[in-house]
């Protein structure tokens, strides 16, 4: 998924793995509504990625419009800024608050005639994904020369089956929250699977970044929770196969309501 990427390795799962501690109830991060993600992956040819360009403003009359209606809550597009030779380049995203929500922009795509832009018949790869999220939040407004840093996860086999909800709840969503309040990031969310086209158990950490600046911030947010708290991260290997952890970085434009 070339959309949604963080780069938190092994060590830096260690470096958080303090907060696995049971909160307060009062204090403990609450599951929210589902946040659904449609993000449509190509891999284009260098030749053509202005190209890619101008497809996606020809989207943004029809995107700005369910934004406007409400339809959706959020929608951009991304450049991925590592290659690797299977992977894709370019992606286009939008969210919504229902599945609903997601599959009516899709048809209007449909409809308008955009999905048959020349510029996606050079595509050497293609893929979608249809992601859901319970753990989340943003800043309202637009974005544009932005980060965004997604890695993927696989749960055990023998993990539980809340476990992407207790690592919401006591890894990522507070080491987030503190982020996004001193605007080191824009958005964060946790990923799962709506229409499963990876095996089941993989999970998404996301964030975006205004600035380069703000990834540096957030490597230095780890080190500083490693000093505070130097209790090793055994039950988040107990949980996660981090054999198949990929990483992601892309230049990001978008908007959030």
């Amino acid at each position: 998924m070339s959309r949604k990427l963080l780069g938190i390795c092994v060590c830096a799962f260690a470096t958080i793995a303090a907060w696995t501690a049971p909160a307060r109830a009062q204090d403990e991060p609450k599951e929210k509504p589902p946040m659904y993600s449609y993000v449509s992956n190509w891999s284009i040819p260098r030749a053509q990625w202005a190209d890619m360009g101008k497809a996606g403003a020809a989207d943004q009359k029809t995107l700005e419009k369910a934004f406007a209606d409400g339809t959706i809550v959020g929608y951009g597009n991304d450049t991925n800024l590592v290659h690797q030779p299977d992977g894709s380049t370019h992606d286009s995203w939008w969210s919504a608050t229902s599945m609903a929500g997601i599959l009516n922009v899709l048809d209007r795509f449909y409809k308008d005639g955009t999905t048959t832009s020349p510029v996606f018949t050079t595509a050497t790869r293609h893929s979608d994904n249809i992601f859901v999220s319970h753990y989340y939040n943003w800043h309202s407004g637009s974005f544009k020369g932005a980060y965004t840093r997604v890695a993927s996860y696989k749960l055990k086999p023998d993990a539980p089956e809340d476990a992407v909800e207790k690592l919401s709840k006591h890894l990522f969503v507070p080491l987030m929250e503190k982020l996004l309040a001193d605007g080191t990031i824009l958005e964060y969310e946790v990923d799962t699977e709506a229409i499963h086209t990876e095996a089941p158990g993989t999970f998404w950490v996301i964030f975006i970044t205004p600035s380069a600046d703000g990834l540096d911030k957030f490597n230095a947010a780890l080190r500083d929770a490693n000093k505070a708290n130097s209790l090793l991260g055994a039950s988040i290997g107990s949980m996660v196969d981090f054999t198949p952890h990929r990483d992601q970085l892309a230049s990001s434009v978008g908007i959030y309501k």
